[in-house]
């Protein structure tokens, strides 16, 4: 039986549970599980960051395998930033310690009286004290349990932002983070440092020659994939060039522009210039991780594992900057922080709007003159969201708590969809993916439906991005696909934007690996898929989350993109594209799964829930 560890940090109990064979079947794995399990065991209208929530962190089936790319772990819970369902990936080597010790899942319930830490070892399960640790930088607390447990240890921790209830924090391995949605916020709210785990590797496999078999044909499909060979080389820094400003979506001044004068100093060969080492997560050949070093200027000497593209825009777009060195500063006091890049700097360019327009004055910032094109008040902003001072404790709450506390219209520069902050993709740009954006069920999230489409892929057909209708097909066909991927918590740059692989071998190797030939079909990955997304969207109607939800910030739709290739672009017909799209998804007009829909997907439970806002 398939098992996951459930842990109450209020009692102290720990207990090992199997996973229901019908829930097996029905969810596959990875987000299945948690998604399943979020819905089931959070009430609705439960407080984020009270004792009631849980936090539920996951590994995938073929974790720990010699499977390429597929060892990722994931956090599920109800989101302090929105109060959605949200789930936040990470990577490193956690997954595959965590599939080590014995579960696919761990549900963390209830507060600790004091900071703890939870150590795995050997069917062991303790729950130590985290005095030591707590208060301490994400590199420090990993530094000393590795000190403590050995360096064979894989561990998860929180930072001081997350103890300090930044709504944004997240959760960090290594350098890598499941940073979205304020995962990490919930973490600590429970009073829980870290997870450490000790585990020998092992394998138990159904069919395991034919799994190695099918190992080395994966093996074979990155060779062959045409930009394998550049990530491994280059990293998602590429994404600056191309599609970034090459195609005129790569956002600049909180989402006003498509251009910036001289960018080129952003370029992915300026990143691999100062390039010292690659690392990459277990098991997977694209080693897309960097970890960079200042060469020269005023931030000289700064390292970090990164910036992944993300992180690059979220310290230069916003605000206008265009110096390597203060990205890479950015991005290590992010981690050492444990806050989520993408939402501080999307706060960070909201403040600097707020500043050009006089809503916000030197006496607000304390001092900073917020420049466009001057980092050092972008730096020392993320210092002052981290620690929750002065005005970093207003953007602390994210730009839409914070607009609501500022006023004097403030909301109407908050570039926020549900409550997270957007991306670096820009909506009028890409309009599929933006449109992708409004209709997640975690708010703005790039990863949960990149639209490819509109850059050249013809799966299942190339969309013009300028476009304002006949999408909403495909807005659902990425979703539904990143969706079966991460069923097995497939990383999503080789199995979708790579395709190194694709659905059909993820099935042969879950038959491999767990023996179920019905997981054999493509189509009942992509049903499973579905069936984890409708019961993500039951679970926010059921928090009270609306079609007036389903919305980007008004500025996509009214003032046209200035500059780059979409110059003068708008959203024109985002109703349109929502119509499309809950009509291929078989909800009402109201964006709520009709009882057919959710017969069909095996969801006849949750109806009872839908049938009670439907009146």
């Amino acid at each position: 039986m398939r098992k996951l560890l459930r842990i109450n940090l209020t009692n102290g109990v720990t207990e090992e549970e199997d996973i229901p064979q019908k829930t097996a079947l029905n969810y596959v794995g990875g987000r299945g599980f948690g998604t399943r399990y979020v819905y089931d065991e959070i009430a609705p209208k439960t407080d984020p960051l009270g004792p009631q929530n849980k936090l539920m962190i996951g590994t995938g089936p073929l974790a720990g395998t010699g499977a390429q790319s597929l060892s990722k772990w994931m956090v599920y819970t109800k989101s302090p930033l929105t109060g959605t369902y949200t789930r936040s990936s990470g990577g490193g080597d956690f997954g595959a310690w965590l599939k080590w010790a014995g579960f696919e899942l761990m549900i963390i319930e209830g507060k600790a009286k004091k900071p703890v830490y939870l150590y795995i070892k050997d069917g062991i399960y303790e729950i130590r004290d985290a005095g030591a640790i707590w208060g301490k930088t994400t590199v420090q607390t990993q530094d000393y349990l590795r000190k403590k447990h050995g360096p064979k240890a894989r561990m998860v921790c929180v930072g001081p932002a997350a103890e300090k209830m930044v709504r944004f924090a997240g959760i960090f391995s290594g350098s890598r983070t499941a940073g979205r949605g304020g995962t990490g916020t919930v973490m600590a709210s429970k009073n829980l440092k870290a997870v450490v785990i000790e585990a020998a590797r092992t394998e138990d496999l159904a069919a395991p020659d034919e799994f190695k078999k099918l190992v080395r044909q994966q093996i074979k499909g990155y060779k062959e994939a045409l930009g394998f060979e550049p990530f491994r080389d280059y990293g998602t820094p590429m994404g600056v060039d191309y599609p970034g400003f090459g195609t005129g979506s790569f956002p600049v001044l909180n989402f006003r522009r498509g251009d910036l004068e001289g960018w080129e100093k952003l370029s992915f060969m300026q990143y691999a210039a100062i390039t010292q080492k690659h690392t990459g997560c277990y098991s997977c050949m694209l080693k897309c991780g960097k970890i960079r070093q200042v060469a020269d200027g005023p931030y000289t000497g700064a390292t970090s594992e990164g910036p992944h593209y993300e992180t690059i825009w979220a310290f230069s777009g916003p605000t206008g900057c265009t110096d390597i060195g203060a990205t890479v500063v950015a991005d290590r006091m992010c981690c050492d922080l444990g806050i989520d890049t993408i939402s501080t700097g999307g706060v960070i360019g909201f403040a600097y709007e707020l500043f050009e327009k006089g809503i916000l004055t030197i006496k607000d910032t304390d001092g900073l003159v917020l420049s466009y094109g001057d980092p050092e008040p972008m730096l020392k902003l993320i210092e002052r969201i981290g620690n929750r001072e002065g005005l970093g404790d207003i953007l602390a709450e994210g730009v839409r708590r914070a607009a609501e506390r500022i006023g004097k219209g403030a909301e109407k520069y908050a570039m926020h969809v549900k409550g997270q902050e957007l991306p670096g993709y820009e909506p009028r740009a890409m309009k599929a993916l933006g449109m992708n954006y409004a209709l997640s069920t975690v708010g703005a999230n790039h990863c949960y439906g990149y639209a490819q489409q509109e850059i050249g892929n013809p799966r299942p057909r190339i969309l013009d991005a300028a476009a304002d209708e006949n999408k909403g097909d495909v807005v659902k066909y990425n979703q539904d696909y990143v969706a079966a991927l991460e069923l097995v918590l497939a990383c999503t740059f080789p199995g979708n934007n790579l395709e190194c692989f694709g659905l059909e071998l993820v099935a042969k190797m879950l038959v491999a690996a767990c023996g179920e030939k019905k997981f054999g079909s493509e189509d009942y990955l992509w049903q499973a898929a579905e069936r984890v997304y409708n019961l993500e969207r039951c679970f926010n109607i059921r928090e009270g989350f609306t079609r007036k939800d389903d919305a980007l910030p008004e500025r996509f739709y009214t003032e046209p993109l200035k500059g780059g290739l979409r110059d003068g672009e708008v959203i024109r017909k985002p109703d349109t594209i929502i119509d499309e799209y809950y009509d291929e998804r078989g909800w009402d007009s109201n964006g709520i799964p009709t009882a057919a829909t959710l017969a069909r997907l095996g969801l006849q439970e949750v109806d009872k829930d839908m049938a009670k806002v439907r009146g």
